[in-house]
C-alpha cells in the first residue's frame, strides 16, 4: 500500500495542502507550530477514520470554516483507490473510497494500517490500563474485522447493562433475571476477545525483544504481560459472582474492558526502573512488533508516522531505526522534524528517493 497523493482542505491550520509523495521516505520540515503533525494526523485519519490526537471530527475543521476535506490517491497492489473524507458542521463524517461511501467506519479499519510513533507514546507507559487497551485494541482490530465487531458489541453490551445498574440504583429495586440477560451476549463477545488478545500478545512478545535488542544494543530482557480477569475465571461465573459490587458500583466491575498490559524489564515494571532512554527504545521496539505483525497477519506493509522522532532519540539512534525500517521493507515511511539539514542528513544517506517537503 502505497499513498501516492494527499490533498488537505480546511483540516487543522491548513487552508489548501497537496502533496506528490515518494514510495519510500517522506519528511515534513518547518518550525514548531506551522502544521507538520497535522498533516501526519491526516494520514492517521486515512487509516482508521479519526485523530490519533483523540480530537473530535469537528475540531479539526479550520477556524471559521464550515468543512473539511482529506482526499488521497492510494496504490493498492495492482490498481489506484481514491479515498476521501468529508466532515462538515452540519452533518456526519463521510468516508468514501472510489466516490462509494462506507456504511459503517469499522469497514474501512484495515485497508490501509498505520503505525504511528510520537512523543504521545509515553502516555503508555505512564498512564492507566485504558491507554494501553486502546492500543491493543487498535493492533488488532487493523488485522481482524471480526475482532472489531465483537469489541463493538461487547462495549454497547456493557453500557447497557451499566445503565441497567444505575436505573436499578436510582430507583431503589432490582432484578436479577433482567440483568441476567446481558450475560451470554457479554460472555460469548467478550471471551472472543480474551482468546484473540492472548494470542495476539503471546506472538508480539518475541519480536518486541528482537527489535528492543537491535535498537537499544542492552542485555535486558523486556517482556509484554496480558493482565485479565478470565484467566482464572469463566466469564459467566465472573459476572455472577460479581453481582454485589456491581450493585455498589452501579457499573460492571470485571471484564474485558478491565484488561491491561504489563510492560517489563528484567521481571520489573518498566516504569519504575527504565530509565528515560530504555523506555524510549522499548516503545519504539514495541511499535516495530506492531508493525512486523500487521505485515504478518494481512500481507500489507502499514504506512510508519514518526512524529518528531529526533526529539525522542539522538541523530545515531533516528538513524538507526530509519535504516531498519527501511532494510526491513516495513513500508513507506513519513517524518516530521524542525531541522531540514539534520533529516537531509540522515534520510538522503540511507534512501536517495526520498522526499523533503518545507512546511511554513
Amino acid at each position: 500500500m502505497i499513498i501516492k497523493k494527499l490533498s488537505l482542505i480546511n483540516f487543522k491550520n491548513h487552508s489548501e495542502q497537496s502533496f506528490d509523495f515518494s514510495p519510500q521516505i517522506n519528511c515534513f520540515v518547518g518550525n514548531n507550530g506551522v502544521g507538520k503533525t497535522n498533516i501526519l494526523d491526516a494520514l492517521h485519519y486515512l487509516s482508521v477514520g479519526k485523530s490519533f490526537l483523540g480530537n473530535s471530527d469537528l475540531n479539526n475543521i479550520k477556524s471559521d470554516e464550515d468543512f473539511f476535506v482529506i482526499e488521497s490517491e492510494i496504490q493498492n497492489e495492482e490498481k489506484e483507490d481514491i479515498i476521501k473524507i468529508l466532515q462538515s458542521k452540519e452533518s456526519k463524517k463521510v468516508i468514501k473510497k472510489n466516490d462509494k461511501s462506507y456504511d459503517r467506519l469499522a469497514d474501512h479499519i484495515g485497508y490501509l494500517p498505520s503505525v504511528m510513533i510520537s512523543p504521545y507514546d509515553s502516555n503508555l507507559i505512564s498512564d492507566s490500563g485504558e491507554s494501553r487497551r486502546k492500543f491493543l485494541d487498535a493492533m488488532i482490530s487493523q488485522t481482524d474485522s471480526s475482532y472489531l465487531f465483537d469489541l463493538i458489541q461487547y462495549q454497547k453490551t456493557i453500557q447497557q447493562r451499566n445503565a441497567l445498574l444505575k436505573y436499578f440504583a436510582k430507583n431503589r429495586t432490582f432484578d436479577k433475571d433482567s440483568l441476567e440477560i446481558y450475560d451470554d451476549p457479554i460472555s460469548n463477545f467478550g471471551t472472543r476477545i480474551f482468546e484473540k488478545r492472548k494470542e495476539f500478545v503471546e506472538k508480539l512478545n518475541p519480536i518486541v525483544q528482537h527489535f528492543y535488542e537491535i535498537i537499544s544494543g542492552g542485555k535486558e530482557i523486556v517482556n509484554v504481560i496480558y493482565e485479565s480477569h478470565l484467566f482464572d475465571n469463566n466469564f459467566k461465573e465472573l459476572l455472577s459472582n460479581s453481582i454485589d459490587k456491581d450493585r455498589a458500583l452501579t457499573y460492571t466491575s470485571k471484564g474485558t474492558h478491565k484488561d491491561d498490559l504489563l510492560f517489563e524489564m528484567n521481571g520489573n515494571s518498566i516504569k519504575k526502573i527504565g530509565s528515560q532512554g530504555q523506555q524510549k527504545s522499548f516503545l519504539i521496539s514495541l511499535k516495530l512488533a506492531q508493525i512486523n505483525r500487521i505485515k504478518e497477519l494481512t500481507g500489507k506493509s502499514p504506512i510508519l508516522l514518526l512524529d518528531d522522532i529526533f526529539d525522542k532519540l539522538d541523530d545515531t539512534r533516528v538513524s538507526q531505526l530509519i535504516e531498519l525500517v527501511n532494510k526491513e521493507s516495513f513500508g513507506q515511511i513519513f517524518i516530521t522534524d524542525t531541522h531540514k539539514e539534520r533529516t537531509e542528513n540522515v534520510v538522503r544517506r540511507i534512501n536517495e528517493e526520498s522526499k523533503i517537503f518545507e512546511i511554513s
